[in-house]
């Protein structure tokens, strides 16, 4: 691991960091934000995932969670979207390839040899966050916005007992009813749309739910409002009877306005889970 920089702030340290990826088989960035009180001893953490074009860079500097993770006492993680580099596999269009991950691992070429982002989120980087860093494994939240807000819901279902809670920001909500899913499961899964399932948030919500509590948080003017489906997973929600607040805010869109509008009330959320008794 190679520390590419370290930063005083709010009392902690803002730090980024790559890696040679074995899952990814490429060079990976990733960022930390550590607060002040990860000097005396592990912190929960709270997993931010970022959404199309995005790398660890966009949420670092635009969301403000740092100020609201070191009032908790909360350490951040920045991942990547996708792999990096000039042998990875690539696509014209902003929505597939390089900062597209879809947090899948692909099984199609090109795409397989490298876009193994659900290993590398849920397996690779957790082991090396937790040999180098003083965060609490045992208490872990996880949020992300549009593709990582998708990301964020679909690792909280598909690992049990991970994280204690789970937020989004707009996620893609319903991937395998929208063009902002099918076109990407697709490319990186194959055609058989059963194996799609286990990264549609709606459909997992319908099969298995989460132990834990839910924020979710959506402008109405949401440019991409369509293509996220939030209705789809509040029925889900609904049906399945699931602890979780659900809220449409008036006005906003799926900026990083949005984001840092809200990060107070997503951190705070997560906080009250991750040192819950």
């Amino acid at each position: 691991m190679k520390t590419l920089s370290e930063n005083a702030c709010f009392g902690g340290t803002q730090g980024v960091y790559s890696h040679a990826s074995t899952s990814c088989a490429c060079d990976m960035t990733f960022a930390v934000f550590l607060p002040e009180e990860a000097k005396d001893g592990p912190v929960p953490v709270l997993w931010y995932l970022s959404g199309l074009t995005c790398t660890h860079e966009n949420a670092m500097t635009k969301a403000g969670a740092q100020a609201w993770a070191a009032e908790h006492g909360i350490a951040l993680i920045f991942p990547d979207t996708s792999p990096r580099g000039d042998d990875v596999a690539d696509d014209e269009a902003y929505d597939l390839g390089k900062g597209a991950g879809f947090y899948v691992d692909a099984t199609q070429d090109p795409w397989a040899p490298n876009f193994q982002m659900w290993t590398y989120i849920t397996d690779e980087l957790p082991a090396l966050i937790g040999e180098n860093f003083a965060i609490d494994m045992d208490r872990q939240g996880i949020t992300g916005h549009s593709m990582g807000g998708h990301g964020a819901l679909t690792m909280a279902m598909g690992l049990p007992g991970r994280f204690k809670s789970v937020s989004a920001f707009a996620p893609i909500s319903n991937p395998t009813a929208a063009d902002w899913g099918r076109k990407q499961l697709a490319a990186y899964l194959g055609d058989d749309e059963t194996k799609w399932a286990a990264h549609d948030a709606t459909l997992m919500m319908a099969e298995k739910g989460f132990d834990g509590p839910i924020l979710i948080d959506t402008g109405t003017n949401d440019q991409f409002i369509d293509l996220l489906k939030p209705e789809a997973l509040a029925a889900a929600i609904a049906t399945k009877r699931q602890q979780a607040t659900v809220r449409l805010q008036p006005g906003y869109d799926h900026s990083y306005f949005f984001v840092s509008t809200f990060m107070e009330d997503h951190v705070a959320f997560h906080a009250d889970a991750l040192y819950a008794e």
